[in-house]
């Protein structure tokens, strides 16, 4: 190859460097008072060239400082109002972005990435790209409520919470309220998030949000309003016949025959009524958590009798005259007598509710 083809080769080759060390940035970044953002400064990574040095300074009112360096011996942060709120990856080649965190109104000025390279014959490339930053202050905007992932109809007794989002200059103060029916607003707490750890019928209603920051020189902005609806548990309602025949077999279904003491078999998480709400909640609960009861007693004359079953206890009798059994492991009906027999684990506080309510029983058979 003569001397020409070898410069020409060198001339491609000089070019082609440049070319693909060329630095990509951008005219200008607008970032949020006490928010963040990243200048961009890119380029493609050349076989051949390394990089040796990588700056960024930043000029304001004609005076220019450097506010970060990488070499050698590591990364550098120069000027000392930016520590702890700059910083530049160091594990993305081609990637020498400034990421401005906290930003504060005296951050605005015109920002300059220059980066070194040097080649394989020790020559070096010096590239740069200015970018001119911006820092506003930006009022809260409306805010948006945010249900929990089971939306915003809800079983009693469970748990979700609404999130109030608004963009804008932080710090951002949210406040909670509930409409009524009059169309006044209730106060009810301060703090982005409304929770329930345990939700009630009671909680159902409208809540709305409000939004505001400095940046919007006391301008409040208020959400829609959202209909949180909280269901009851669900009741099943069953119906008792108790009578005395004098004739025929025991059916323990339907109630026919001479000897049988109720129309269907209970069962559910039911209430205590009458005597067995004497025992107290501790008697209860050790009667509940053990499975005992299906408490049945003969009557002498023939009445009909209404059982709620629910999970709560928060409800009121729907007859005065229910008695309301807690769940059976397992029961034996007699036919020919007028006992019933429950074979179970007997606690004490099972022989105080049978003592009880055979008292009662006792007491208005007289």
């Amino acid at each position: 190859m003569g001397e020409v083809g070898k410069i020409a080769v060198f001339v491609m080759t000089f070019i082609s460097c440049n070319a693909l060390l060329d630095l990509s940035g951008v005219h200008q970044v607008t970032g949020t008072w006490m928010g963040s953002t990243t200048v961009p400064c890119t380029y493609v990574p050349s076989e051949g060239f390394t990089q040796q040095t990588l700056s960024w300074s930043m000029e304001r009112d004609s005076s220019i400082s450097t506010i970060f360096r990488r070499d050698d011996s590591g990364d550098h942060i120069l000027l000392s109002k930016f520590r702890g709120r700059v910083s530049i990856p160091k594990h993305s080649p081609g990637d020498a972005s400034l990421l401005i965190e906290n930003l504060e109104m005296p951050d605005s000025g015109h920002y300059t990435c220059q980066i070194i390279w040097r080649s394989t014959d020790n020559s070096l490339i010096t590239r740069e790209v200015t970018t001119t930053v911006k820092v506003v202050k930006v009022a809260a905007t409306k805010p948006i409520i945010r249900a929990g992932h089971l939306g915003l109809t809800l079983p009693a007794g469970g748990s979700t919470s609404l999130t109030c989002e608004a963009s804008g200059s932080p710090p951002i103060s949210y406040r909670w309220f509930r409409a009524t029916p009059a169309g006044k607003a209730v106060f009810l707490s301060s703090g982005a998030e409304l929770a329930w750890p345990s939700l009630r019928p009671s909680d159902s209603g409208t809540y709305f949000c409000e939004a505001e920051n400095r940046a919007g020189a006391g301008a409040v902005q208020r959400s829609d309003a959202v209909q949180l609806t909280v269901t009851d548990l669900p009741t099943t309602t069953v119906a008792l016949r108790r009578n005395v025949g004098t004739t025929g077999g025991h059916h323990p279904t339907t109630g026919q025959g001479g000897s049988s003491d109720m129309e269907h078999t209970m069962t559910g998480s039911p209430l205590l009524y009458g005597p067995a709400a004497a025992l107290g909640g501790a008697a209860l609960g050790a009667l509940l958590a053990a499975g005992l009861g299906c408490w049945r007693r003969r009557r002498k004359d023939e009445r009909l009798y209404e059982v709620a079953f629910r999970s709560t206890a928060d409800v009121a009798p729907l007859h005065a005259e229910v008695e309301v059994p807690v769940k059976c492991l397992h029961e034996e009906m007699s036919s020919n007598t007028e006992k019933t027999t429950v074979k179970d684990r007997k606690s004490p506080e099972y022989e105080n509710l049978m003592t009880a309510m055979e008292s009662q029983y006792e007491t208005e058979g007289n």
